[in-house]
């Protein structure tokens, strides 16, 4: 089977478009078509519904999909294995951050590890915990630096840096005066949540559970899937937030917005690198997870 058409698939499942998987392999709109055909012909199914300008994948080309990442990253291993046989470590790496990590950390640590291994080049995708832990899951990212760890004995979860998640405050709110708040008056005030599959909004939820306070009492006014938006929300007034101490640290310093702290509560929490406990990993993923172990806060 050609891994070329299979790539050409994988695009259009992923993008559930022809244009646009077409766009993403530099060919046209029939040339597309063409390859999805010969595919359908040669196994004698249906691979997509075509639902005017969408297309969904049928449960046969959800099988195939399976299938074909395995083949396409069977094949990038060979070629990465062969590289480093001959002495040379190229290629590209494919790595997952959820939003914190991805924006925060990972770039600065990529381009220290670029130091080392010019020739390399590394695809950084950003998304919510749940969205990279589930990437890695299936296949399509070798790695992931996520928020939280999930329940899933298909992976593992390495603990790689610290992080503190603060109330963060307009400079002009009533609190801006205040060392500390209660819980009570955490209840009271209007809040910003973090979107659902947010690692910041998994833990922030399972701390105040553990601290008896009922989350119904929240009064959530407004989610937000980044926290970009929530600190524009803060800044213009709309509420109050918990986020990453990292994410608001320049905000903070130059007080565009102020952290208040709750009282008998404290907001730690860990990142974690994400890999699949029985995929094999090519010689540049464990050359980055290497480093990012042997960069990990101590």
């Amino acid at each position: 089977m050609d891994l070329h058409r299979l790539e050409v698939f994988c695009k259009v499942y992923e993008l559930k478009s022809f244009s646009r998987g077409g766009k993403a392999c530099m060919l046209s709109q029939p040339t597309v078509s063409e390859h999805i055909r010969y595919l359908e012909t040669f196994l004698d199914v249906q691979l997509f519904d075509r639902l005017g300008r969408q297309v969904v994948p049928t449960r046969a080309g959800e099988i195939l999909y399976d299938y074909a990442q395995r083949m396409l990253n069977l094949r990038r291993e060979v070629t990465r294995t062969l590289e480093m046989y001959r002495g040379k470590m190229s290629g590209e790496l494919e790595l997952g951050g959820s939003t914190i990590p991805g924006q925060y950390i990972l770039p600065l640590l990529i381009g220290k590890f670029k130091q080392s291994f010019a020739d390399i080049r590394i695809k950084l995708v950003i998304a919510d915990t749940m969205n990279i832990t589930n990437m890695v899951l299936e296949g399509s990212l070798e790695l992931g630096v996520v928020g939280a760890r999930m329940k899933n004995n298909k992976l593992e979860f390495d603990r790689l840096f610290d992080d503190e998640l603060v109330l963060a405050i307009s400079p002009n709110h009533q609190w801006s005066e205040r060392s500390s708040i209660s819980l009570d008056e955490l209840a009271d005030a209007p809040f910003i949540m973090r979107e659902q599959g947010s690692g910041t909004r998994m833990i922030m939820l399972q701390i105040l559970e553990q601290a008896d306070f009922d989350l119904q009492r929240l009064n959530v006014v407004a989610e937000m899937g980044s926290t970009d938006a929530i600190r524009q929300a803060i800044k213009a007034e709309v509420g109050v937030s918990i986020l990453s101490r990292r994410a608001i640290a320049d905000e903070l310093d130059f007080r565009k917005l102020l952290q208040v702290p709750i009282r008998e509560l404290s907001f730690t929490r860990h990142f974690y690198l994400v890999t699949h406990k029985k995929r094999s990993r090519s010689p540049l993923g464990q050359a980055f997870v290497d480093f990012l172990l042997e960069n990990r806060d101590k």
